[in-house]
């Protein structure tokens, strides 16, 4: 499902213009880019949580050249499910 096909199903479930539920999901996702950017999770009762998963330094192999090289540490986004939502999908 993509983002015109979630706006056109909430426009249609809840009557709101397409224009204003495009502005609210739009909205939506800055805020909750924002907040991982600033190192602040997010956290969605019943559906999951946003979270800033640190990574640890490590070394990999550029086998093409056969060296080594150092990934440094950094922090990535990650999505983890609630309980609940991933026993409604595993049950269908």
């Amino acid at each position: 499902m993509t983002k015109a096909e979630v706006v056109n199903e909430i426009s249609e479930r809840t009557g709101i213009e397409k224009a204003v539920v495009q502005e609210s999901i739009e909205s939506f996702f800055k805020v909750v880019k924002g907040s991982i950017v600033k190192g602040e999770n997010v956290y969605f009762r019943g559906f999951g949580s946003f979270v800033v998963q640190r990574r640890a330094q490590k070394i990999a192999r550029n086998i093409s050249k056969n060296t080594q090289i150092t990934i440094p540490a950094h922090n990535i986004p990650k999505f983890k499910p609630a309980k609940t939502f991933v026993e409604k999908v595993k049950n269908g």
